[in-house]
């Protein structure tokens, strides 16, 4: 008599459709936000460097300006570059959320919605992925796959909103 084995042990995977989706959103706006960061700082990609950026940031009302430009430019680098690697994703979240309320807050939302005419379209997108991400959670190809807040949920999503909005509000009333 033959017999068929079924305790066969489960085949390694790489990750379903859902997770290589995920991976592809935080990777291409974790970079792409981190350069954006890197332009703040470094003048590299076609940025001003942390100079002129702080003289621009004076001129909307931040002061120091290069101080505040150098917190932007560090938000944008670190939490994109954590958001790329899913590494502590809502303090990444929360991180970009900060800046974006503070480009909205002082810069886009005087000029309604769309960015075609200075509007807030922009800031107001990288928020929302940001958050989104945030209570989704980063998918199993990301290093924080080990951690609870790698699975997402409110709490994540409640700590990259609250911390991007107290550290957003500090920042306006300095």
């Amino acid at each position: 008599m033959t017999t068929t084995r079924t305790d066969r042990p489960a085949r390694a995977t790489l990750g379903s459709a859902a997770d290589w989706g995920l991976l592809l959103i935080r990777v291409t706006f974790g970079l792409v936000m981190a350069a954006h960061g890197a332009q703040k700082l470094f003048g590299i990609f076609g940025g001003q460097g942390l100079t002129a950026t702080g003289k621009g940031f004076e001129a909307i009302g931040y002061r120091p300006g290069k101080v505040f430009a150098t917190i932007a430019g560090l938000s944008e680098l670190v939490g994109g570059l954590g958001l790329a690697v899913g590494l502590l994703t809502p303090l990444a979240c929360a991180a970009l959320i900060g800046v974006m309320i503070n480009a909205m807050a002082l810069v886009t939302a005087q000029h309604g919605l769309w960015a075609s005419d200075g509007g807030l379209e922009y800031n107001l997108c990288i928020a929302v992925v940001a958050l989104g991400i945030a209570a989704t959670g980063p998918g199993r190809l990301a290093l924080d796959r080990f951690f609870p807040w790698g699975r997402g949920g409110w709490w994540p999503a409640a700590v990259a909103l609250g911390l991007g909005g107290i550290g957003a509000a500090v920042t306006l009333n300095l």
